[in-house]
């Protein structure tokens, strides 16, 4: 039985627009009163140096590997060689110098015993600084 047939019930209701005007104030004083600190007004005197030029970078040579196992160094095709004449054309291109680095740009077809050959071809020389090129993948 509802004896209050007449009568409805009133819900409360929470009014949003003075508790965003409150957050709003709130933010424009905090963005107002923040200091940012600004790395670009730093003074800094950097240290100087005597130095009189800057040391020349190694000699490079470039020993290309084609994927049927043909060789070119410096822009010379040397062909199918074996281990030795890799070695006497190394040995003419580094003319005799030991600071020489050896850039390898194998194939990435190209066999595992082309590229050991080049390696060891430059460690009968004395060439022991060797390197790889690669591209980044796209």
């Amino acid at each position: 039985m509802n004896f209050r047939k007449g009568r409805r019930e009133d819900y409360p209701e929470i009014n949003l627009i003075p508790f965003i005007d409150i957050l709003l104030v709130i933010v424009i004083f905090l963005a107002v009163t923040t200091t940012y600190a600004r790395f670009a007004d730093l003074k800094i005197n950097l240290p100087s140096t005597s130095a009189q030029q800057t040391p020349t970078p190694p000699k490079q040579i470039d020993v290309a590997v084609a994927e049927d196992g043909r060789y070119q160094i410096d822009d010379t095709p040397i062909g199918d060689a074996s281990v030795d004449q890799l070695a006497a054309a190394l040995k003419k291109a580094a003319a005799n110098r030991s600071d020489v680095v050896v850039v390898i740009d194998a194939d990435a077809q190209a066999t595992h015993q082309s590229v050991v050959n080049v390696m060891e071809a430059a460690r009968r020389e004395g060439l022991t600084r060797i390197t790889f090129a690669t591209q980044t993948a796209q």
